[in-house]
This record gives structure tokens, sequence and C-alpha cells, in this order.
């Protein structure tokens, strides 16, 4: 049996260059556009989701300060960003903790920063918000995700589920 435990630690890269001083970071929430469906033959209603297409994502980065690199990413374009962390699980055949290497790529604009607060002695919390138009997730190397919306992919454990949306549109 193995038991998850997470996050051992993780790491921010952009263009190479990792960034020190995070704190943490909030990944994109994936939700489905969906649509009421009502009509003849269905005694109520439920929300119908349009496969592979998602509402806006955002991804929060949170800093312990304010530095050059934080304030890099506020400029207004594209940013690749890396996050790679190590997952922690006990697995009890082994009887010993493992890792599992879990890597995020996101392709970004900023939307919103805050150089947070000054106090002495404290961290500043300062924070940047990203429009997300891609992420892809991998597990030990293998891609287990991929949502690219300006491209129209939908990749989830080997199945991209709008293949058939691209053929149909000639892309």
């Amino acid at each position: 049996m193995k038991v998850e435990n997470g996050v051992t630690n993780f790491a921010v890269y952009e263009d190479a260059t990792e960034y020190y001083g995070m704190a943490e970071v909030t990944l994109p929430e994936i939700s489905s556009l969906t649509e009421e469906v009502k009509g003849a033959g269905i005694s109520g209603t439920f929300n119908g989701a349009f496969v592979g297409h998602v509402e806006a994502m955002t991804l929060t980065l949170n800093f312990r300060s304010v530095t050059k690199d934080a304030i890099k990413l506020l400029e207004p374009r594209n940013h690749q960003i890396d996050l790679r962390a190590a997952q922690q699980m006990w697995d009890s055949g082994a009887g010993r903790y493992k890792h599992t290497h879990v890597k995020h790529i996101l392709m970004v604009t900023p939307t919103k920063f805050s150089p947070g607060k000054l106090a002495p002695a404290s961290p500043a919390e300062a924070s940047g918000e990203y429009a997300v138009t891609y992420f892809a997730t991998y597990i030990d190397g293998a891609k287990v995700l991929e949502i690219d919306i300006l491209n129209f992919i939908f990749f989830v454990n080997g199945v991209d589920y709008l293949a058939d949306v691209r053929k149909a549109l000639g892309k």
C-alpha cells in the first residue's frame, strides 16, 4: 500500500532562473464550461459540460519579499513558469518513504501584483496573479495533463479529448 504524504518541497523557474523566496503557489482550478440542459424527454435540468472547454484559469504566486525576479513577472508578456515538486509517499511494501517527481508547466500573463506589507522581522507577503492559457502536468516524466486553450488541446491520461474538435474545425 502506498500512502501519499504531500509535497516535500518545490522550486519555481522561468527562463532557467530559479525564483528564490517563494512562499507558496496556488495552481489553477480546472472548471468545465457548462450550459443548463432542459427540454422534452428530460424530467428536469442538468449542467452539461462542454468537453475540453474550461473557464478562465489563474495561477497565484506568493513571495516572501519583493524582488527583481518577482517584479520581472509583471512584464506584460507571456511567461513560461516551470514548477517542480517532490511529493513524498510511504510505501508500506518497501517499508520506506519514496518521492514522486511532479512538474507543472504553465504559460501565463500577469493580471495583478501586490507588493504586500512592510513590518519589522516579517515577510512582505507579496503576491502575483497570472492568467493561464497553457497548463501541463508530468508525473515521474510522463505527461498526464495538458490543457492548451489556444490550440484546442485537452489531454488527460493519454487521451486528447479535443482531437475530434480540431479535426472538425480543420486545425
